[in-house]
C-alpha cells in the first residue's frame, strides 16, 4: 500500500508567525505532529509520504502516486482541507480523514471516503482491520478514551526538520477545567491521560538522534492537569535527561494561570529547561470570567500571577477574548491598560468565537444566536453568533486593541517594560549560534532598523538592551521581530476587510 499523509496549509494569522519565520528562513512554526504519529499507527511494510503544505507544495503526480491519501486538520485549516480533498476526488484517489476538522463537524465531509472520528488509536485500527478485508466503511468511531501509554514514536523521518522553527511533544491529553468556549475536554476529556516517563525520553531521543538541537513546544493544552506525577515522576526525570545529554533543547508549553500558585512546579519546570508558557487570561473583566466558566482565573490578581511566573524565568505569552455578554463598553481601555502593564509581549487578542460541540455552542443556539460555523481564526474580524454589545462598536473596539498594543510605541514599550522586571535562570548548556539566528540578526537591523517605520522604537531597544541588559539581546531582537510579524497580520487583515 503506498499512502501519501497530507498536512492540510494554515492561513496567515498571528500564530502562523508567517512573517517572522521569513527572518530565520524557515517555512513553519511547528511539523504536524499528529500526522507524524498516524503514520507510525499504519502497517510497517507501507510505503509512506508525508506533505505539509505549510512547507512545500502538493502536486498532482503525489496524490495519483497515492492508494490512499490521508489528511488530518484542525477547523482553521478547513478551507484548505476541502480544496485537498476535492483534488483527491478529481484525481480518483480515495481519501481518509481524521482530526478535531473532521471530528466536530464530519457531517460537512461526504466527500470523504473513511472519515476517523475522536482519536486516531481507537479509531485507526479497526479502519486498518476492514480495509485489509476489503469492509471498510465510510465512517468509524469509538467510546472511550484512548491509551496514549501505548501511541507509538511519530515518524521523524517523514519530514525535513530544517524547515522548521521548533519541534513538538506531546505529554498529555485532556484539562480538568471545563472553559466554556473550549472545546478541548470534549475532544480529550476532562481527566488528563500521560504518557509514561519512559515514552517521553525515547521521543526526545528520538529527536536527539535525529539532529535537532532548539526549541521544543509541549503541545498539551494544559501541561500542568495533573501536578503531583508533573513533579513527582516527570519533570525529574526530564532534568536528569537534559543533563546527561548537555541540554540540548529548552522546552515551552501551555498551562493554566494556577501555574502561578506552585513554586516547586515552577522551580522544576524552569530546572528542566522550559523557559516560556502560553496563559489562557482571557479577560480582566471578573464577570466575564464568571460568565464563561474559567474559574481557575476567578478572584486573583492576574497582573501579580503574570509577574510571579516571569519572576521564576518563564516568560508568559497571553490569550485574550472580546466578546463576551459581560464585556462592558470599557473593556477595550481596560484591555489595552491590562496588557501594557503586565509586560506580556505576546498577547494573543482575539474575538469569541463558539466552537460547534462546546457548552457556549448549546447556550447560544438556545438562545437562537448562532450564526455560522466558525472559520478557526478568532483574529480575522468574524464572530458566528449574536454578541450582546453591538457587532460594530465590538469589531471597532477589537481592532482599537490591536492597533494598539501592536503599534511601535505601545508594543516596544512592554518590551522594555518585560525586560526591566524580568529575572531569568541562567540557562545550563552551550549557547548555539546558527546561521539562521545571523541572519536574523541582520535581517532585522535593514528592514525594522532602517526600512520599517519603527525604526527609532527599534534602535533605542537595540543598545538599551545591548549595554543595560546585553544577555537579553537576542531576546530582544526575537521580538522586534515578533512585533513586526503581529503588525503585519493586522494590517493585512484590516486591507483584505
Amino acid at each position: 500500500m503506498r499512502v501519501l499523509l497530507v498536512y492540510p496549509s494554515f492561513p496567515d494569522t498571528f500564530w502562523s508567525f508567517r512573517n517572522a519565520l521569513k527572518f530565520i528562513s524557515k517555512k513553519s512554526a511547528f511539523p504536524p505532529l499528529g500526522l507524524l504519529t498516524v503514520a507510525a499507527m499504519l502497517p510497517e511494510e507501507w510505503e509512506k509520504k508525508l506533505i505539509d503544505m505549510n512547507v512545500s507544495q502538493l502536486r498532482d503526480k503525489d496524490i495519483i502516486s497515492a492508494d490512499y491519501v490521508f489528511i488530518s486538520a484542525m477547523s482553521i485549516q478547513k478551507k484548505s482541507a476541502c480544496s485537498i480533498i476535492e483534488r483527491c476526488k478529481k484525481l480518483g484517489v480515495k481519501t481518509v480523514a481524521g482530526g478535531p476538522l473532521f471530528t466536530s463537524c464530519y457531517n460537512d465531509f461526504d466527500n470523504v471516503d473513511h472519515v476517523l472520528l475522536n482519536e486516531a488509536e481507537t479509531a485507526l485500527p479497526q479502519f486498518l482491520e476492514d480495509l485489509e478485508n476489503d469492509r471498510a466503511k465510510p465512517v468509524y468511531t469509538s467510546t472511550g478514551w484512548a491509551d496514549i501509554k501505548t501511541t507509538p514514536l511519530p515518524l521523524w523521518e517523514l519530514i525535513d526538520m530544517s524547515k522548521y522553527a521548533s519541534m513538538s511533544i506531546q505529554y498529555s491529553r485532556g484539562c480538568p477545567f471545563n472553559c466554556e468556549f473550549c472545546d478541548i475536554i470534549h475532544l480529550y476529556g476532562r481527566i488528563p491521560r500521560l504518557k509514561s516517563n519512559e515514552q517521553i525520553l525515547a521521543e526526545l531521543d528520538a529527536i536527539y538522534m535525529s539532529g535537532w538541537r532548539g526549541s521544543i513546544f509541549f503541545v498539551d493544552d494544559n501541561f500542568i492537569g495533573n501536578k503531583e506525577m508533573l513533579k513527582n515522576e516527570m519533570l525529574p526525570a526530564l532534568i536528569e535527561w537534559m543533563k546527561g545529554k548537555s541540554h540540548p533543547f529548552t522546552f515551552f508549553t501551555e498551562a493554566s494561570v494556577n501555574l502561578s500558585d506552585d513554586d516547586e512546579l515552577m522551580d522544576l519546570m524552569v530546572n528542566a529547561g522550559f523557559n516560556m508558557v502560553f496563559v489562557g487570561i482571557e479577560s480582566p473583566n471578573e464577570e466575564s470570567l464568571v460568565e464563561c466558566n474559567k474559574y481557575q482565573n476567578k478572584g486573583r490578581n492576574l497582573l501579580n500571577c503574570i509577574k510571579k511566573i516571569q519572576r521564576f524565568g518563564l516568560e508568559v505569552e497571553g490569550g485574550f477574548i472580546l466578546g463576551f455578554d459581560s464585556d462592558p463598553d470599557s473593556i477595550f481601555e481596560t484591555l489595552i491598560r491590562f496588557i501594557q502593564e503586565s509586560g506580556v509581549i505576546t498577547a494573543m487578542v482575539g474575538l469569541l468565537n463558539a466552537p460547534l460541540g462546546t457548552n457556549l455552542h448549546k447556550r447560544l443556539t438556545k438562545e437562537g444566536r448562532i450564526l455560522d460555523s466558525m472559520t478557526g481564526d478568532n483574529t480575522d474580524f468574524s464572530i458566528n453568533f449574536i454578541p450582546k454589545m453591538n457587532k460594530d462598536s465590538l469589531i471597532n473596539g477589537y481592532k482599537k486593541v490591536l492597533s494598539t498594543i501592536y503599534a511601535p510605541k505601545h508594543y516596544y514599550e512592554r518590551v522594555m517594560r518585560f525586560f526591566k522586571e524580568y529575572v531569568p535562570k541562567r540557562q545550563k548548556g552551550k549557547m548555539r549560534i546558527t546561521f539562521s539566528n545571523i541572519s536574523a540578526f541582520f535581517k532585522s537591523m535593514f528592514i525594522l532598523g532602517i526600512v520599517e517605520r519603527e525604526r527609532v522604537y527599534y534602535w533605542k531597544l537595540f543598545f538599551w538592551t545591548l549595554f543595560r541588559r546585553p544577555s537579553l539581546f537576542p531576546k530582544a531582537i526575537t521580538y522586534t521581530i515578533y512585533g513586526y510579524h503581529f503588525r503585519k497580520i493586522f494590517e493585512a487583515q484590516v486591507e483584505f476587510e
